[in-house]
């Protein structure tokens, strides 16, 4: 389901983002925005379930995740890795 394009009064906003800056000295206006922007660009830029990937290219994006802080999670807040202790791995495999 695509989202809604939605009409945008760009004077308006601009007094907002005007009147929030005088008022503060910093605006949530566009923060907000900026933080929208960066997220839906992260997520369309991400590596999708299913995708499969070559040993070279994993170990690339595990040595940038460990470079990025809060790679964690995505920008949904959903995790992008689980740690399994080897007391974990273990188990599972009936080895305890």
């Amino acid at each position: 389901m695509k989202p809604e394009k939605t009409e945008i009064n760009a004077t308006a906003m601009i007094h907002d983002i005007l009147d929030e800056l005088s008022d503060l000295g910093t605006s949530q206006t566009v923060e907000a925005r900026l933080e929208a922007i960066l997220s839906r660009v992260a997520c369309h830029g991400s590596i999708r379930s299913g995708r499969r990937m070559r040993a070279e290219e994993m170990n690339a994006l595990l040595r940038e995740m460990e470079a990025t802080p809060h790679s964690g999670q995505c920008n949904h807040g959903r995790p992008t890795y689980v740690e399994l202790k080897l007391a974990d791995i273990e188990r599972l495999f009936g080895r305890t």
